[in-house]
């Protein structure tokens, strides 16, 4: 693999790449507040600064697996990857904190100021909730299912069985598609809307960022499957398939935190659609 790097096909200018992630980001959250106050630019800016982003990871992740393929992925550089995927996924911890105490706030401490509130959570404006024993348990299951299809993937690996590697990564990517694709039901069954109250922005927000955290592990997990078929996993270098199923079991974590306070607690009592 080394001999091909002359041969690299690159999408930006390599050297920029890490300025580039910098203003594709920016570009995108700017963007948004753009799109979202229906001001000039933000039909288009958000797209602008998604595909500076997609690019730039694009060739980045890339990058990374070509010296993996070189050899350059040395004990002491693996353990620094590891260091940088166990921060990464405690920056995502952070993140569902914020929406996680955002719900309790708003379940706790109800306001009685809104009429559509009216001091009770859910608020009066939200006449039914979503039945947190029925799709949502079936998609706390399928979640629980492949956490254990990506943990006999990684076993598989471990003990050079690769064909057990690509049976347990299909099996996982298929109930992740499935648990997007219930979730997506629902949302479009809900009996209530994004916006108007507490209870339902909260909802959609935590749910809707967890789904979208889910799209983005299973995309990982592709990547994974396709590396698989290539053969480019071994029992003792396989940190990309170890990211992949760290970020894929931290993801059913969360879901069982938000099925358990969001679905549950958060609609005890109270009439089900």
């Amino acid at each position: 693999m080394a001999g091909t790097k002359n041969h690299d096909f690159h999408i930006l200018p390599p050297d920029l790449v890490p300025l580039l992630t910098t203003i594709g980001a920016f570009t995108f959250t700017t963007g948004m507040v753009l799109n979202m106050h229906d001001m000039a630019g933000g039909k288009v800016v958000p797209w602008l600064g998604l595909a500076l982003l997609i690019a730039s990871a694009w060739q980045w992740f890339t990058k990374i697996i070509q010296e993996a393929h070189a050899g350059d992925h040395t004990p002491v550089v693996q353990l620094h990857q590891r260091y940088g995927m166990i921060l990464f996924i405690a920056s995502e911890v952070m993140f569902f904190v914020g929406w996680f105490w955002a719900f309790f706030d708003f379940a706790l401490f109800p306001s009685e100021i809104a009429e559509v509130v009216g001091g009770q959570f859910p608020p009066k404006a939200v006449e039914e909730v979503m039945n947190a024993f029925d799709l949502p348990l079936l998609n706390t299951l399928i979640l629980l299912c492949s956490g254990t299809t990506v943990t006999w993937a990684h076993h598989s690996l471990i003990h050079g069985d690769r064909d057990g590697l690509k049976k347990g990564l299909w099996a996982t990517v298929a109930l992740g598609m499935l648990f997007t694709s219930i979730q997506a039901y629902e949302y479009a069954a809900a009996p209530f809307g994004f916006g108007g109250n507490t209870y339902s922005s909260a909802f959609y927000m935590a749910t809707g960022f967890h789904g979208f955290h889910v799209i983005i592990g299973t995309i990982m997990l592709i990547v994974c499957l396709k590396r698989a078929y290539n053969g480019d996993f071994t029992p003792r270098q396989h940190f990309g398939f170890e990211a992949a199923a760290w970020y894929w079991h931290f993801v059913d974590v969360v879901w069982l935190f938000l099925y358990v306070a969001v679905y549950v607690w958060g609609g005890w009592g109270y009439p089900t659609h």
